[in-house]
């Protein structure tokens, strides 16, 4: 694979810190913690951020929001664990941002999933348990709009939606195809209309994936996405919940 052309990122410090970004604006009605450390309930999103990775009072003020058996997700380049917690996974990641308009072509056959609906919810777990496109909860379509395509007999089986939301920026995240109906096109066209809904409303858009996820590093750069930093996703515990 080619290397990812950088994308130019004037301004963006925001992006080096994007849970925090969210938790601590447009997402801030959907915090937990008001301190230097915030997270999303656990039913929603495990992401959580703090106001400097760097800063251990950060690191033990989310200590008092992470419950016996829980543990969260921590991202930005070059995160580690603080000493104290517990280093459950780190996965290598990839930042990437839109650099063009994205043409979702026809839209007729996608529908909106609804966060509110049991139905559809139970569809979305259904297809990222089978899939496994990053964390997907109970109630992790609250965070924004979900599109899905539906197989004839009514079968959810591609879907795609928003994430994390810094200002200005909203993050599409959940991208999944049942291995039954790939190589069809249904991710790309479901990412650019995720896209087109997020530019409609005068925001840019930004995505991450693992680092040696080399097909779908393959399929963004070809929709418009460049890359713009590697990054770190840690889930931790606090050690004394070992």
């Amino acid at each position: 694979m080619s290397s990812p052309t950088a994308a130019p990122a004037p301004g963006l410090a925001l992006l080096d810190n994007p849970a925090w970004a969210s938790l601590t604006g447009p997402h801030a009605a959907l915090a937990v913690g008001d301190g230097p450390a915030r997270r999303y309930a656990p039913d929603v999103s495990p992401f959580a951020g703090l106001a400097d990775p760097l800063d251990a009072r950060c690191w033990d003020a989310l200590a008092g929001l992470v419950p016996e058996g829980d543990a969260v997700v921590v991202t930005g380049p070059g995160v580690v664990a603080a000493p104290g917690w517990q280093l459950v996974e780190h996965v290598p990641g990839v930042q990437l941002v839109a650099t063009r308009p994205l043409d979702p072509g026809p839209t007729g056959d996608l529908r909106r999933l609804d966060a509110d609906d049991p139905a559809d919810v139970a569809a979305m777990l259904d297809l990222t348990s089978r899939t496994r496109p990053g964390p997907f909860l109970p109630r992790t379509a609250t965070l924004g709009t979900y599109l899905g395509l539906r197989a004839p007999d009514g079968t959810l089986v591609a879907m795609a939606g928003e994430r994390l939301h810094p200002a200005g920026w909203t993050e599409i995240s959940a991208v999944c195809t049942d291995p039954a109906w790939q190589g069809r096109g249904y991710a790309a066209r479901l990412v650019a209309a995720v896209a087109a809904g997020v530019v409609a409303r005068g925001e840019r858009v930004l995505l991450h994936t693992g680092a040696d996820n080399t097909r779908a590093i393959r399929l963004y750069e070809h929709l418009g996405f460049a890359l713009r930093t590697t990054t770190s996703f840690v889930l931790v515990t606090p050690q004394e919940h070992r």
